[in-house]
């Protein structure tokens, strides 16, 4: 009897140090992706042209979720945008259907010297950190992204893109932005904006997962008003074997 009871506590001391192993390991795990999650969004914006823009009014595409806020609305707001020239003035604006930044200036751009066109290209840039995780994959409904999104269909990815840890999505749409300016009937002017947005942490070792979003437009001549042209956007990006976050 003695020799039963003696075996039969062994057994449950063996199962109450794996279940505390499992509990410890399970914990570890969850603080460690916990503190060490980091949401991260890169946003750049490029306006390239060949001459002599005036009284220029633009209306540039912005990341912001269905309800049209932004991850980027603080930065902004606070004038922490990189690469703006001191005769701009910007600020968010709503049109009901996207958030867009509202740029004026009196010019952009440079004279040709000797009769060759000077290419003039201003990037601004803003980067944007979050401690909540991103959804990732399904970006236009539960994340940020260029608006408005009409149309909307899947199209095939990069090759390169697409791995044996990570089986991308990716998807062209119709959105538009707005341009106003005076300019020779010669000038070539075009507007690319692009968003990488990053969900990484660190367990044993580094992981990610995360999407990208482009657009571009090309206009010529004068422009005074709305222009329609394709966004590209690619989810899924990286690995989503990390641990569910339960509040």
């Amino acid at each position: 009897m003695d020799k039963i009871i003696k075996i039969t506590l062994g057994f449950f001391i063996v199962i109450l140090l794996l279940f505390s192993s499992v509990v410890s390991y399970t914990s570890y795990i969850d603080t460690t992706y916990r503190t060490s999650l980091t949401g991260t969004y890169v946003y750049t914006c490029n306006i390239t042209t060949d001459t002599v823009l005036s009284n220029v009014t633009l209306f540039l595409p912005v990341p912001a979720d269905l309800k049209r806020n932004s991850p980027l609305d603080a930065q902004i707001s606070g004038q922490h945008v990189s690469g703006v020239p001191n005769d701009w003035t910007m600020t968010l604006f709503d049109t009901g259907k996207a958030t867009l930044l509202k740029v004026t200036a009196p010019t952009i751009g440079q004279p040709a010297v000797n009769g060759s066109a000077q290419t003039t290209v201003i990037t601004i840039g803003v980067n944007a950190s979050s401690h909540s995780l991103i959804d990732t994959r399904s970006p236009v409904e539960n994340a940020a992204v260029f608006r408005p999104v009409q149309s909307i269909h899947t199209v095939a990815c990069p090759v390169g893109d697409v791995k044996n840890d990570s089986t991308p999505e990716c998807s062209e749409y119709l959105t538009s932005i707005y341009a106003d300016y005076t300019a020779a009937p010669s000038a070539s002017v075009s507007i690319s904006a692009s968003l990488e947005v990053t969900n990484s942490w660190k367990i044993f070792s580094p992981e990610f997962n995360g999407y990208k979003n482009r657009i571009y437009v090309l206009m010529l001549g004068d422009n005074h008003g709305w222009v329609t042209t394709r966004g590209w956007l690619e989810s899924g990006i990286g690995t989503y074997d990390a641990p569910k976050i339960v509040s």
